[in-house]
């Protein structure tokens, strides 16, 4: 196989993922407004959408990588290894205490039902009534129905695993098709021969493992947001509107599947402006500008119009971060339209001699201040909200359970640079730096190379804003999941491009000792044993363990021992949070939690009266709690849920390194008589 075959073959199999991934959402969520999301009309449209976009994406594509037959089996073999290798350690979140089980609730009801909201089924319960409460955890109770917390883009996805019967396999597969995609931006920047090292660093992280064998958002997110880098890149090398405009849908679509996409884009938007002021210069990227522009602000659209129908709540719980998001979108807009005008005198400007350096220079003290920033700084918020109070609770609990002095307004976001170096090396860290610095004052010099201005800037601006404020329980590994869409694959990207540039200025400039190929070869060898072996050490800990095993069998017994036409009352306070959902969504039962008199359990007369209006129209009541002593009041108490598995650690200071037990039980009663 020729080099230009095989480089074509790496630069479609890294570009694929995200255009099948952005015609699928493009299909299915007209399909999911309309209420029409089944197999047949997903099938019939998303597939040749998703065909579609992958055939213009790759057509003449021309030459935008070289690389080797072996090299592109070395990346498919590692993308291989891993979808393999996280589906057999695969989690099975359903019992709803975290995001995962809340995405797995959402798209196993889209794949069942086609359509949102969620209906209550309130007259299964004789009626609305004050003591009936039908929201839980990540769903909202709006207007007489229920709406799912999140954005819609990725139970698109997930859907498609309840429709095969493989629920479990889909992250997998898209964890595997993101090394693809991080693989062929590498190649493309730093070159086909660190593609399948990149590659490998990135499968065996640790956050990378833990969202790829999950439903969580971040892995569809990196798919279309390293997609629309390598799209990009290969626009600028082969100009064409036509990858120009998919390149800014996939970037806009990453709105779609997370909120923050919104803050992830924003580079692109100042990118799309720089390129509409060259076509003032009568250069030829500049006619990419345009279409970028376009396809960014319609993919960005289809997001926050998925958003305003289907999960206005959810907009509104963040509309403290996301109305000043939306005020710098707006402002960077503005400052892109004022830049684009006034481009012939900025064009003028002379920079002085001195600005690649300080700019060089900036980067390392950027990098070092978030280093040592747990040093002069120590994070805290005091609660205000509810959520703000259960977050502190949670932080209070795994203090205790670490050994730690309790304080529950600490939020350790300061540490956020040492939770990289947990998870990718302090050599990778290390090596994205000099990068970094490297590509800044070669930009700010000479203006090149221009095709890794806009990778540095998402790298860059996603980077720093995410290691300044997480924004996430700051329990690991669930942390280690705001560093996936971006800050991973991204400084894994310039540690390639950092080690491409050592090698090409040790050959430029040889050292006196050693010499020779054995001498090149054994640098070589130690340089992959720096960046794969701290993230592989790292992992180890947990990589063999899957978590939450056999809630799939348990919550399918459950669902098996409630009567054909039951209507659940769930009366304890941690069974509704984690059940009410389930319990409707795949049990196909009415659920709702009865209103508590006090922290935990609900008053007994209102369950009475509750139970009379159920089987007053006819139906089976059935009381559902924690323990068998909750339920016992109302008639035999009958376990329905023994669950003994492993869960995640919650480790605050540390890089975790094992799991910890977890019991989940559930017991129903079927009041007898009149309740």
């Amino acid at each position: 196989m020729g080099l230009d075959r095989s480089g074509r073959m790496l630069a479609v199999l890294s570009v694929a993922p995200a255009l099948a991934v952005a015609g699928w959402l493009l299909a299915g969520l007209p399909l999911l407004l309309l209420g029409h999301f089944a197999p047949l009309p997903a099938a019939l449209i998303g597939l040749p959408a998703a065909a579609l976009l992958c055939w213009a994406g790759t057509r003449r594509l021309g030459k935008v990588v070289e690389a080797t037959s072996r090299q592109v089996m070395g990346v498919v073999a590692v993308a291989v290894a891993s979808g393999v290798f996280n589906t057999l350690m695969h989690t099975e979140q359903l019992v709803v205490r975290r995001d995962p089980a809340t995405y797995a609730q959402y798209a196993a009801w889209i794949a069942g039902h086609g359509s949102l909201p969620i209906p209550t089924q309130a007259e299964a319960f004789g009626g609305a009534d004050p003591s009936l409460i039908f929201k839980s955890v990540g769903f909202y109770e709006v207007n007489g129905a229920v709406v799912p917390q999140f954005m819609p883009g990725p139970p698109i996805l997930f859907a498609v695993g309840d429709w095969l019967g493989v629920p479990f396999a889909i992250p997998a597969v898209l964890g595997g098709l993101a090394v693809l995609t991080v693989a062929g931006v590498v190649a493309r920047l730093a070159g086909a021969r660190w593609a399948v090292l990149g590659a490998a660093v990135f499968a065996v992280s640790l956050p990378i493992l833990y969202t790829s064998r999950s439903t969580f958002s971040e892995i569809p997110s990196l798919i279309l947001l390293f997609g629309g880098l390598a799209l990009a890149h290969d626009a600028l090398a082969r100009p064409g509107r036509g990858r120009g405009l998919l390149a800014g849908l996939a970037f806009g679509l990453a709105v779609l599947v997370r909120v923050d996409g919104l803050r992830d884009v924003l580079p692109v938007l100042a990118f799309a402006g720089l390129l509409i002021a060259m076509r003032r210069f009568a250069r030829p990227q500049g006619a990419l500008g345009l279409p970028l522009l376009a396809g960014l602000v319609a993919g960005a659209g289809a997001g926050m119009l998925a958003a305003y129908l289907l999960s206005r709540p959810y907009l509104e719980y963040l509309s403290g971060s996301v109305k000043p998001l939306l005020l710098i979108c707006a402002a960077v807009l503005v400052l892109t339209a004022v830049g684009t005008a006034a481009a012939p005198q900025l064009a003028r400007i002379r920079r002085p001699a001195w600005v690649p350096a300080a700019g060089a220079g900036l980067v390392v003290l950027l990098m070092a201040g978030l280093y040592a920033r747990p040093w002069f700084q120590t994070v805290t918020r005091v609660p205000v909200t509810e959520d703000d109070r259960r977050t502190a609770l949670m932080i209070a609990q795994t203090q205790q359970a670490n050994g730690l002095p309790v304080d529950d307004t600490r939020l350790y976001f300061e540490n956020s640079l040492h939770w990289v170096t947990w998870y990718v090396g302090l050599p990778v860290v290390l090596l994205a730096t000099v990068a970094a610095a490297v590509l800044v004052r070669r930009l700010l010099r000479d203006g090149g190379p221009f095709e890794w201005l806009l990778p540095l800037a998402v790298v860059g601006w996603t980077t720093v804003t995410t290691l300044l404020r997480p924004e996430i329980t700051p329990d690991h590994p669930w942390a280690a999941r705001r560093l996936v869409p971006i800050v991973i694959p991204g400084l894994i990207l310039l540690a390639m491009y950092g080690l491409a540039w050592l090698r090409d200025l040790l050959r430029a400039h040889p050292p006196s000792w050693p010499r020779g190929p054995r001498a090149r070869r054994w640098g070589m060898a130690l340089a992959v044993l720096l960046v794969l072996v701290p993230p592989a050490v790292t992992s180890i800990g947990t990589a063999f363990t899957p978590v939450e095993r056999g809630e799939a069998a348990a919550v399918a017994a459950m669902c098996a021992k409630f009567p054909p036409n039951a209507s659940v009352l769930i009366v304890e306070r941690v069974t509704g949070d984690r059940f009410t959902q389930l319990v409707r969504g795949m049990c196909d039962r009415p659920a709702a939690k009865v209103a508590l008199d006090g922290p935990d359990t609900a008053p007994e007369a209102q369950v009475r009266r509750l139970i009379a209006r159920v089987r007053a129209v006819g139906r089976v009541p059935v009381v559902l709690a924690a323990d068998a002593a909750q339920v016992a009041p109302y008639g035999r108490p009958s376990q329905v849920m023994a669950l003994v598995s492993r869960q995640d650690e919650r480790s605050l200071v540390d890089a975790p390194n094992g799991t910890w037990s977890l019991r989940i039980g559930a017991w129903m009663a079927l009041p007898e008589g009149n309740g």
